[in-house]
């Protein structure tokens, strides 16, 4: 092996093992009953289906006692955690900006009576066109994308929404904490490129860009094909009396009358989806009113101005019928390259879902049935060191497919074939936990005895309706254009 091969194969060891050392660190109770548990997610043949099948892994040294004790009476520093995931190495687009995908998803619970803070979560594809609330756990995940097609993300942050939270409000939260950690840690300066935040129809968008309009960063999302956005108030002609108008002509995504000319209009020829139209309005903004998210709100509404993009495709991979995809971007005057990237990027936030599979699917973040919403948290933080301990072996891991799958260059290897050769890289890494002492069981309650302290139960926590609140009326297969953000 040469000096320079060498040395490129040292870095991604010296920066795994950085990581995992400060991980360690992290872990301020329970650490080496922790720390082993999460080897034992990493070197596992196969998918995690129980908890309990991992104190069988040669890695973990411990019983199984100890394993759920550690996730039961173990305590992790979430904020040194989060500063040590905001300093590794991160994946950038195509013109060196940051990429921020946020999205929620849910660990349902549905049959866990004993389980605090459960909240409705409306899952999808259970049934055809049917959305069914399933109690469970939300949390809110930030990744950071690469540029390409890829399974791979950079997970940065996860937060547990609690009854009664308004999701944009703490996503917004979250994305403020976070880009201030990535600029403290070195990954944002002066003269870079904006951050850019990309997420789908279920945020507010323009307000998302309101809470965050004192940071570097630009907001792009989907919206609703039934919006209605109104256009930049018109010049005051001279000697005209009365208020001047804040608000100028209707932009219905649903008439095609309303949109006039379009400011810039870009057409790509793509490999899975054919032709590309985009065309984009400028300085396009919602019409606010003092109601939902703006009821707190005093004075004036503000007026937030963005980019409209209407993308549309000649066909999709799945083979299904394609619909108009409608983009709002809260940046201004959009050049046609601006354009491109802008809904090229949008493509991209649908990586995240590859993640969020791998994490229930192949790490078995949802499989263990943790009672309380503490040890989920602290689960939760498992996986998503895991899951980083998985991108910064990705250079260094071999590829060892099955006799049945195709091979695969060394730089495009999915999280699950790194995830096969980690047991390998595991002794050439640093692993700081200590040997587990001799210990004996503790005596349990005698039997015969009965359980004199029944865990208590609670009940799922929903919105409740005032007795003065209008009766829901049926929804309408072709509802009327939303007029108001």
């Amino acid at each position: 092996m040469s000096v320079l091969h060498h040395a490129v194969r040292q870095e991604p060891f010296a920066e795994l093992s950085r990581f995992r050392g400060e991980f360690y660190s992290c872990l301020t109770r329970r650490a080496d009953a922790l720390l082993e548990l999460a080897d034992a997610v990493l070197c596992v043949d196969g998918p995690v289906r129980s908890l309990v099948e991992l104190s069988l892994v040669g890695e973990h040294r411990r019983g199984h006692g100890g394993l759920y004790d550690a996730l039961a009476a173990g305590r992790v520093d979430i904020a040194r955690l989060r500063r040590a995931l905001a300093a590794v190495s991160l994946p950038r687009a195509a013109d060196g900006r940051l990429v921020l995908a946020a999205d929620i998803t849910c660990w349902l619970r549905p049959d866990a009576h004993t389980s605090p803070q459960r909240i409705l979560c409306h899952t999808y594809g259970r049934g055809k066109d049917q959305h069914i609330p399933v109690p469970g756990w939300p949390y809110s995940m930030i990744c950071a994308l690469e540029s390409g097609r890829s399974s791979w993300t950079a997970p940065l942050d996860a937060l547990r929404l609690a009854p009664g939270d308004d999701a944009a409000t703490v996503t917004a939260r979250q994305m403020r904490e976070l880009v201030e950690r990535l600029m403290e840690a070195g990954q944002w300066k002066d003269g870079d490129p904006d951050v850019l935040i990309v997420v789908d129809a279920g945020y507010d968008v323009p307000r998302l860009a309101f809470l965050l309009k004192d940071l570097p960063v630009q907001v792009l999302g989907r919206m609703r094909s039934d919006r209605v956005l109104r256009r930049a108030a018109p010049p005051r002609e001279p000697h005209t009396m009365g208020r001047p108008p804040r608000h100028g002509g209707e932009f219905v995504f649903g008439d095609r009358t309303t949109w006039g000319t379009p400011n810039v209009q870009t057409v790509t020829e793509t490999r899975l989806y054919g032709t590309a139209t985009a065309q984009a309005w400028d300085r396009l903004h919602p019409r606010l009113t003092h109601r939902s998210a703006w009821t707190a709100q005093l004075g004036v509404l503000p007026v937030i101005e963005g980019t409209v993009i209407h993308l549309r495709v000649d066909r999709l991979p799945s083979g299904a019928t394609p619909k108009p995809v409608w983009l709002w971007w809260s940046g201004t005057d959009a050049t046609e390259a601006d354009v491109d990237r802008l809904w090229q990027v949008f493509l991209r936030r649908f990586d995240i879902e590859h993640t969020f599979r791998l994490f229930k699917q192949t790490l078995g973040w949802t499989c263990p049935k943790i009672r309380t919403p503490e040890a989920a948290d602290r689960w939760t933080w498992l996986i998503l060191a895991v899951y980083t301990q998985l991108r910064l072996a990705r250079p260094l891991a071999v590829d060892l497919r099955r006799p049945w799958e195709k091979p695969s260059p060394p730089n495009r290897l999915t999280p699950a074939r790194v995830r096969r050769d980690f047991r390998h890289l595991r002794p050439h890494v640093a692993c700081p936990a200590q040997a587990p002492k001799p210990s004996r069981p503790g005596p349990g309650r005698p039997p015969g005895r009965k359980n004199t302290r029944p865990t208590p139960r609670h009940d799922v926590h929903t919105v409740r309706k005032t007795d003065t609140a209008r009766p829901s009326k049926k929804k309408s297969t072709d509802p009327r254009p939303r007029r108001t953000g």
